[in-house]
């Protein structure tokens, strides 16, 4: 039986881009709506928090230096945050009042993000990838909400999800070239917000409004459903020092009138122990 443990009661707003860094054994992840990043130290049970002049949708560490790459609300760019500096690369949608959100570097250094539109309707939206020479190209459009990006082990898959539309899809992956195609439905009819990939191609992924996390198979069938203390779930990554520790974010921006006193732990960061499966180091950005 898994275990679901309640690790910081961070009250995010809107808690996202769970993600485990090796080197430390650290769990980074931020709050979008209140824009900061946070850092847990399963050791000490320690949280820091360093407070973002805007959104970050989602982070990854860059291989040369393990500095952070972030999907911003004005782009993509470079954090230090040992010193607070932000080095801006690039603007991918400068005339749209979208931002950047899930994203995840795949094993060839490029950070792939996608935008969302905040009014959760408009299908504007797209997905992009960051190279590591900083060049940003479009690779697909008419997105509401991006969501859900994660590669298969064997790097010929990637997954990415439209959580608005309930929808995620699966294309093959040329990890040499960086191309997309072949896309086809992978799960249809559920709100899928972020996730991973364990190394048996498994796909985990939070059921945003639904109360749980999901696994499923290499074809896109439900495996199993871990209920989750709070309704809405938003991303799951593995970390640990043997990666079989999941980790899941949440928020407490859609709580509904008299949720809040039923959910005292939305917008809590977990830990699932015990889930059956072992996960993989996350790439790292490569420019």
């Amino acid at each position: 039986m898994a275990e679901i443990v309640c690790l910081h009661e961070s009250k995010d707003i809107l808690g996202e881009g769970p993600i485990w860094n090796e080197l430390e054994n650290k769990l980074y992840w931020c709050d979008n709506l209140r824009p900061c990043i946070h850092r847990f130290d399963p050791a000490t049970r320690e949280v820091k928090t360093w407070p973002m002049p805007e959104e970050v949708g989602s982070l990854v560490f860059r291989k040369k230096d393990g500095k952070i790459v972030a999907g911003m609300k004005s782009g993509f760019a470079f954090i230090d945050l040992d010193s607070g500096k932000i080095e801006h690369i690039v603007n991918a949608e400068p005339y749209t009042n979208n931002c950047l959100n899930d994203g995840k570097a795949d094993r060839s250094g490029r950070y792939w993000c996608g935008t969302i539109n905040r009014d959760l309707k408009t299908n504007n939206a797209a997905l992009y990838r960051l190279d590591p020479d900083l060049t940003c190209h479009k690779m697909d459009s008419g997105v509401i909400a991006s969501n859900g990006i994660a590669f298969s082990p064997d790097d010929k898959t990637m997954y990415f999800s439209d959580s608005r539309a309930a929808t995620v899809w699966a294309y093959d992956l040329n990890i040499e070239s960086g191309a997309i195609s072949n896309k086809r439905v992978f799960i249809e009819n559920t709100k899928v917000d972020g996730a991973t990939v364990d190394t048996e191609g498994n796909y985990w992924c939070a059921h945003v409004h639904d109360w749980h996390i999901g696994q499923h198979d290499p074809k896109g069938r439900v495996i199993r459903r871990i209920r989750m203390p709070v309704r809405q779930p938003t991303m799951c990554t593995f970390g640990g020092e043997n990666f079989d520790v999941l980790y899941v974010t949440s928020t407490c921006n859609f709580l509904q009138p008299g949720e809040a006193e039923t959910q005292p732990l939305a917008g809590a960061l977990f830990a699932i122990y015990d889930v059956g499966a072992i996960g993989c180091a996350e790439p790292r950005f490569a420019g």
